[in-house]
């Protein structure tokens, strides 16, 4: 069974994620058509983590005022992006780059006999590509969509899916990974 997992389009990432949304939007609507696992994450920081009470690498790295609080405005999955539906799952405890920590992602994705994961959404050089990383290294045979990926800065997108076809897995367009499972 395969999964698509929409990384973090969310509000605060609007800029990246605009110029991917029809790609991302495109492979949701065939899983949905197929009946498969989409997953959408939310990366955001609870009260305790932006104070300092509990320890979070990344609000240290970037600064409560530059991290996301959890149900803000923020934190939203954008309003263009298709919605999830009932038997999707949605993972909103994500507070690092890599989905799988401190998550019950692999979990269930393992429930539900899933053997290969599609990675989307933003950011290519951060949580896209050490979720992908994370993926492989965990058993999933990894896809990297690099037109429904999406980062700040063209050159940090390229040079991650370069690492990442060079040993973390594929990297296929929206059309090739459709055709791909269609034909399966």
């Amino acid at each position: 069974m395969t999964a698509l997992i929409v990384i973090d389009m969310q509000r605060f990432f609007e800029s990246p994620a605009s110029p991917i949304m029809s790609n991302v939007n495109n492979l949701i609507a065939f899983f949905h058509s197929t009946n498969a696992l989409v997953v959408y994450t939310q990366h955001g920081h609870t009260p305790a983590q932006l104070s300092g009470e509990e320890v979070s690498q990344l609000v240290r790295f970037w600064g409560a005022k530059h991290s996301i609080h959890r149900f803000s405005e923020s934190w939203q999955l954008l309003p263009n992006l298709s919605p999830p539906i009932p038997t999707d799952i949605t993972v909103q405890d994500k507070d690092t780059y890599d989905a799988f920590i401190h998550t019950h992602l692999e979990e269930t994705l393992r429930a539900r006999g899933v053997e290969r994961v599609l990675v989307t959404g933003v950011l290519t050089n951060f949580c896209c590509e050490t979720t992908a990383r994370s993926a492989f290294n965990r058993g999933f045979e990894t896809w990297v969509i690099g037109d429904a990926c999406g980062a700040n800065h063209p050159e940090m997108h390229a040079s991650s899916l370069r690492a990442l076809e060079a040993g973390f897995g594929e990297v296929v367009t929206t059309e090739e990974a459709i055709a791909r499972l269609g034909a399966e």
